[in-house]
């Protein structure tokens, strides 16, 4: 008997995986599939499908096709013919499946605000892509673009952005673009970053200094004028609301 197995093919959601073979005498040889793993699993036994294949999977010869495939089908399978009859009755070889999965929506990490003159790390990751994704940042919609004139360097095959010496120039929304050779890029929502300049921080802990020395004059009776005290107070905490608002 002799056999022999081509390359998996894949055609959309199902996948072939070739086995021929030419027996001597026997017309009727026993047929088995099997996946390797951390064990042995049975595909095809005794005429039939074994567990996740039952209902998915058919038989042409000896040729294996399994539909809807899944990244959990991935691994190598082994394709054995047993003849009874013939002077060598068992033949058996092997392939491997890899199921390409396009693009996900990727994880996107992007900090909410920053100090003016610190460095920043922006993440993005697609866990699920194979083979595994390149990434691209967007600010504003348009596509960033690394280079030695920039003050930010990103990692394609990693994700990040890292920012160097943010200012407000910095300021914007920000999204990741995941991508590979299987399918259509994907991108998460994008996520505004704000850059808060230094004077903006002396500002707001001045005021918020002022408001809060004077709401503790007046409930411990410091100011002879309450109302005016109370007056300030509210206006000034106003001030606050409306720069941190902004």
């Amino acid at each position: 008997m002799l056999i022999h197995m081509n390359k998996s093919e894949m055609n959309l959601m199902n996948a072939v995986l070739a086995c021929e073979f030419k027996t001597e005498k026997d017309q009727n040889p026993r047929i088995e599939w099997k996946k390797k793993g951390k064990g042995v699993t049975f595909v095809y036994f005794d005429r039939k499908f074994s567990g996740s294949y039952a209902g998915r999977a058919k038989i042409e010869g000896a040729t294996l096709t399994i539909h809807s495939v899944t990244q959990k089908d991935s691994g190598e399978y082994r394709c054995e013919v047993t003849a009874s009859e013939d002077h060598v009755n068992l033949g058996e070889t092997s392939v491997s499946l890899n199921v390409l999965v396009p693009p996900h929506v990727p994880s996107c990490e992007v900090p909410s605000s920053a100090f003016a003159g610190s460095d920043l790390e922006l993440l993005c990751k697609d866990k699920l892509s194979v083979p595994p994704a390149t990434y691209r940042w967007y600010k504003d919609n348009k596509a960033l673009i690394s280079s030695t004139d920039t003050s930010y360097s990103m990692d394609t095959h990693k994700g990040t952005l890292k920012l160097k010496s943010v200012s407000k120039a910095d300021s914007g929304m920000y999204r990741c673009e995941s991508s590979n050779s299987v399918g259509a890029p994907k991108s998460c929502v994008a996520q505004q970053l704000k850059v808060i300049e230094s004077g903006g921080v002396g500002l707001f802990l001045l005021i918020f200094m002022c408001c809060l020395g004077l709401c503790l004059c007046r409930r411990r009776g410091c100011c002879k004028s309450k109302s005016a005290a109370a007056a300030i107070c509210v206006c000034l905490c106003v001030c606050v609301c409306m720069w941190v608002c902004v």
